[in-house]
């Protein structure tokens, strides 16, 4: 026998606007661990389910400057310190960095997309093999035709009976108590 555990709610609603309308009331009920699914891109829904600006450009920022840095500190250390190359009688001090343009592009734009890529996925919680809302039997209509909100059991305002009473008067059918395997 598996032992299981509530994740949360489940609701499906009609159409975009609906589903709009609902994450708003769901927001404006002070839930926080909250999510709504939807098979494109509703204009915004981020507004209406009260979400934050994304720090991911700042990851980004200091991703390039660190890149910036350890261009300028390598070619700098390895052409004027260590090894210093004397072209045409030119000075191999601080002055040559227009010699170190092309390193110190590649590696801030390197060091912002690897930033890019790893700071997206660890701020969305990737990899995640299996999600508890897959195995909702309403849920795979979520990239076709379904309209969805999903309210976890972790968040400090759930309630089994004020929850779906929320969802219920937000508009939402089909409500569904989804479970995950406890650890």
């Amino acid at each position: 026998m598996t032992v299981k555990r509530v994740y949360g709610y489940l609701a499906e609603f009609e159409s975009a606007s609906a589903l709009y309308k609902a994450a708003e009331k769901v927001r404006d009920a002070g839930h926080k661990k909250w999510d709504c699914y939807s098979p494109y891109p509703i204009h915004g829904l981020d507004k209406a389910m009260g979400m934050k600006k994304s720090i991911l450009p700042y990851l980004v920022f200091f991703g390039g400057t660190l890149g910036i840095i350890t261009a300028f500190t390598l070619a700098y250390t390895t052409q004027v310190v260590i090894y210093p190359t004397v072209v045409q009688a030119k000075p191999a001090n601080i002055f040559t960095t227009a010699a170190f343009f092309p390193i110190m592009f590649e590696l801030t734009i390197l060091f912002s997309g690897f930033t890019t890529l790893f700071g997206l996925l660890a701020l969305m919680g990737l990899p995640r093999l299996n999600h508890p809302l897959f195995e909702s039997r309403q849920f795979h209509r979520a990239t076709d035709d379904g309209f969805f909100i999903a309210i976890e059991a972790r968040d400090a305002r759930f309630s089994t009976e004020e929850t779906r009473t929320l969802l219920e008067d937000a508009g939402g059918t089909n409500l569904e108590l989804v479970e995950e395997p406890a650890e």
